[in-house]
Order: structure tokens, then C-alpha cells, then sequence
């Protein structure tokens, strides 16, 4: 579970008391007409502070179906009229994404990988910015895959900004151990890239832009207090890595790639079985408590 806060484009403004999404960007306030073309939506085609005006909570999630059982669910528990079997697909005129409105909900599909999810959060942001929305809480819901590893090397986390004071402190080349009980539930505090950065780099035109993955803390706090009271299932505030490949970002062994991954697997172990001796003349600190998830 990953929940997003906007970067420096986008601008919390007061407007009546409360905070007015706003982008920060002169150019929409020039056009004529915004077309959202992937969420077949537009500024002169619909009324969209009528249409999403009241909207406070934005849930995202990769599949159309289960987006719309979200959407489905959240009609139940929130008692709203109606059979929410007839809910509409608010961009059916697309095949790209999925989107429901279920009172303050809005329930949106964003499909697989980082490119699609950009998109979708591009159009997105420009339309709680056209529609004048206020005080509202992006949160991506979605399955990932838990990372158990061993690093036996400096962390790469030690020469970054992420803040690990409130748990137990790693120095350099110490062995860390992490791994999450299956049908866990990761609160991410934040979001890393595969070098375990917390950073997300966009080529635009001839230059690498670098921005910052900073998530909200309060919420994520706010997130797992309300955890305490369903015990279904564990819930815990962790690390979120994407990657930029399902197979090979993420290690696994795809079957075009077999031999050459099993190979380079048996590389990595010679190389650990030297580590793990140099390993041994150093004391190894209190294991860290966060663990990691692979998005």
C-alpha cells in the first residue's frame, strides 16, 4: 500500500479553509480545452467540479476488475443507495483505465509498470486540479512480492537521506536479514528504486530529472493505527522497491534468459561465499526491523 504526496508542481493552496489542489503549471490555465484523452474526459466536454468536486479519497489500484470490486465494496461500507452492480464506468469510452465514483471515492485502474501508472496519475492530478478538489488522499492499493535477502556489504541505504533513527542502526558491512510473512499487509513509508534510492529519474528531452519519492508519514502512521483494530491480517510500515521490469528487474529468471541467469546466479554465490569470510572479522549490528517490499 503506497500512498503519494504531491511533488513541487503541485500546490496545496487555502482555498475556504481548506487545501485546494492546485498544479502549479501557467500553461493550463492558457488552454482552451484540457483533453484527458486516456481517461476520456475533457474541460469543455464535462462539468468536472460538478462531476468530481467532492472527491477526498483517490484509490488506485493495476487491475480493471479488481478496482471495480473496490469501488463495489466501498458502495457496501459506505451504505450508499442504489445496487452498486449498476455503478458506471466513468471512462468506458477508453480502454486504457477503469474509473468509479462512489460518494468522496474515487476508485481508478492505473494497468501494469511505471510508464502506465504515469499517465494515468498525469490526467489524474489535472483533473482534481480542474475539478477544484480539496484536502484529498491519493493511495495506490495493490499486491507485490516480499524481498528476503542478505546484504553483506554496506547498506545502500547509508550514504542516503532515508531516515533510520527510530530503529535500530546499521554500520557498514553488516548482515541484514529481511523477509515478510506471505498475505502481509506493507504500509510503505518509502518508496525506493532499484538501487535502493529513495529517488525517481525522468528523462525529459536531453536531461535526467530526479525527484524525490516522499511519502506522507503522518498517514502512513494514520494507516496503521486503524490496522490495530481488524486482525485478520498482519500490517506493517515497510519499504516499497519498484522496478522497471517484472522478470529481470525483479530477478527472476525468465525462460528466454534461463541459462544465462543460472549462470550468473552461481557467480553471485561464489562472490557471497568471499564476503561472508571477509563478513566474519566484523561485528554484526542489531538486525533492521523495516522490511522491504518489491513493488
Amino acid at each position: 500500500m503506497a500512498f503519494l504526496l504531491p511533488d513541487s508542481s503541485i500546490e496545496n493552496k487555502s482555498y475556504n479553509g481548506n487545501r485546494l489542489v492546485y498544479v502549479k503549471n501557467p500553461h493550463l490555465d492558457l488552454m482552451d480545452e484540457d483533453i484527458l484523452y486516456h481517461l476520456d474526459l475533457g474541460t469543455k466536454t464535462h462539468n468536472l467540479p460538478a462531476m468530481f468536486g467532492d472527491i477526498k479519497f483517490v484509490c488506485v489500484g493495476g487491475s480493471p476488475n479488481r478496482m471495480k470490486a473496490f469501488a463495489q465494496f466501498m458502495h457496501k461500507e459506505l451504505g450508499l443507495e442504489g445496487d452498486s452492480k449498476d455503478m458506471k464506468d466513468i471512462c468506458a469510452g477508453t480502454d486504457r483505465y477503469c474509473m468509479y465514483k462512489v460518494g468522496p471515492v474515487l476508485s481508478i485502474s492505473h494497468g501494469m509498470g511505471v510508464p502506465s501508472i504515469s499517465i494515468m496519475l498525469h490526467e489524474l492530478i489535472k483533473l482534481l486540479h480542474h475539478a477544484k478538489c480539496c484536502d484529498v488522499t491519493i493511495i495506490r492499493i495493490g499486491t507485490s512480492g516480499g524481498l528476503d535477502m542478505i546484504f553483506l556489504q554496506p547498506p545502500p541505504w547509508k550514504s542516503s537521506n532515508i531516515n533510520m533513527t527510530t530503529h535500530s542502526q546499521l554500520e557498514s558491512n553488516s548482515v541484514l536479514n529481511m523477509g515478510i510473512e506471505p498475505g502481509s499487509v506493507v504500509i510503505t513509508d518509502i518508496a525506493v528504486n532499484s538501487f535502493f534510492k529513495p529517488q525517481f529519474e525522468q528523462v525529459i528531452l536531453d536531461n535526467v530529472v530526479i525527484r524525490s519519492t516522499e511519502l506522507d508519514q503522518d498517514l502512513a502512521d494514520e494507516l496503521l493505527e486503524c490496522s490495530r483494530h481488524i486482525k485478520n491480517f498482519p500490517t506493517l510500515v515497510g519499504h516499497t522497491m519498484c522496478t522497471y521490469d517484472f522478470y529481470e528487474g525483479k530477478a527472476k529468471i525468465p525462460i528466454m534468459l534461463k541459462e544465462r541467469k543460472k549462470e550468473r546466479k552461481k557467480e553471485r554465490k561464489k562472490e557471497r561465499k568471499k564476503e561472508r569470510k571477509k563478513e566474519r572479522k566484523t561485528t554484526i549490528n542489531p538486525i533492521l526491523q523495516k522490511p522491504v517490499q518489491i513493488n
